[in-house]
């Protein structure tokens, strides 16, 4: 009975301790698994997806989302697109042709960064170091076409902030033709969204610039080297045929890119996304949403007719249909087209005789009571003045 009751005491002891340390236990395991949880986390904020961003129609400059569109930002490689257009800018002057040859310099030769690896005294025409630039961003390439056109790259890059500041992109400075990082005596390129919009609107005048930056893959060298297309948009969304992608540390990753649908175009600029995969995806989710959701409305054709004809009392005939001077197309919500309205301006009559594509008037559009666009009216003919007793006869 002693033993019983010795045995029974001890217990009643023991059970206060054994209590405490499986409490203890179940704090500290808790803890753990708390840390564990704050560790999953991300401890920084949510990534930014960007710095800058602009979404426009090519044809009428109409913006549909804009984000610090003048937020100056360095271009990387975007850089190109101001080389390119000083090239077809010369193309289109003839003070270049493309099957001109370029020898490779010593300098061009020694540019790092993506490039085509080209050496001292190769030679190439300049279509094929466009393709080199606008393909596979050579940076060699770019200075090699830069030296050969204006002597220097210097004199070249002269050329570019005076073109920038004819198109108006005040907020735009370059100081390379290929978009390197800039060493520490000197500045980088810099623009902003809305200044890359002018810029792009200037590049689709040339067909054969959308013919290069459209390529996939291209061969060089007669096909010992193959260029792969750093805009991956390509091939990725449909309609997708230009332009830049250009990249490295302080500038992020960075894109101007252009596609057209039934007649509409758009241009999309990213500046300062931390990924490529985040630009691209920025790009492309803008693209399929402005596609979607608008249309490019024909709202007249050159030479069709508006408003009742004019009287020309004066003339050897008597009255002239007035006609649009020009096609007008805008963008327009899907459901909005049938919205438009339209108010024509037309005099009653015309005295004397009148010129072939002289003004008559003017039609001008309307969506919810602003006005979205204007075209001329005028004559689609000549009408010479009655003789002085026709006249009287009438």
């Amino acid at each position: 009975m002693k033993k019983w009751l010795l045995c029974v005491l001890i217990l009643l002891m023991m059970a206060p301790a054994v209590q405490g340390k499986d409490t203890k236990k179940s704090k500290n395991t808790s803890k753990a698994v708390q840390k564990k949880a704050e560790n999953a986390s991300p401890a920084q904020e949510k990534e930014t997806p960007f710095q800058a961003l602009i979404v426009m129609e090519a044809g009428t400059g109409q913006v549909f989302e804009e984000v610090n569109p003048h937020l100056k930002h360095p271009l990387a490689s975007v850089t190109k697109l101001m080389t390119a257009a000083i090239v077809m800018e010369k193309l289109e002057s003839g003070a270049a042709q493309l099957n001109e040859t370029i020898t490779v310099s010593g300098a061009a030769s020694k540019m790092g960064g993506s490039q085509v690896y080209l050496k001292e005294g190769e030679v190439f025409t300049l279509e094929e170091l466009m393709k080199a630039i606008m393909v596979a961003s050579g940076n060699d390439a770019a200075y090699a076409v830069a030296e050969h056109l204006s002597g220097t790259t210097d004199a070249f890059v002269e050329e570019m902030n005076k073109k920038a500041k004819r198109l108006g992109m005040n907020d735009s400075e370059f100081h390379s033709v290929h978009g390197l990082p800039p060493s520490s005596e000197d500045q980088a390129d810099v623009s902003s969204c809305h200044d890359l919009m002018i810029l792009a609107r200037d590049l689709l005048k040339y067909p054969k610039l959308l013919e290069w930056t459209a390529l996939q893959t291209e061969p060089f060298r007669g096909g010992a080297f193959i260029m792969r297309n750093h805009n991956k948009i390509i091939g990725k969304l449909p309609g997708t045929d230009g332009f830049k992608t250009g990249y490295y540390a302080k500038a992020g990753f960075n894109i101007v890119a252009t596609a057209k649908k039934d007649g509409l175009r758009l241009i999309v600029a990213v500046l300062g996304s931390s990924r490529a995969k985040t630009r691209d995806a920025v790009a492309i989710a803008r693209f399929k949403k402005y596609l979607a959701q608008y249309q490019m409305a024909v709202l007249s054709k050159k030479d069709q007719a508006f408003g009742e004809a004019l009287q020309v009392p004066d003339g050897m005939v008597t009255t002239v249909q007035a006609v649009a001077a020009a096609d007008f197309s805008y963008p327009l919500p899907r459901e909005k087209k049938a919205a438009v309205k339209n108010e024509i301006r037309l005099a009653k009559e015309i005295s004397g005789g009148i010129e072939q594509g002289q003004t008559l008037g003017e039609v001008e559009f309307f969506l919810d009571n602003q006005s979205i666009g204007k075209v001329n009216l005028i004559s689609p003919v000549t009408i010479e003045k009655a003789g002085f007793f026709k006249r009287l006869f009438r």
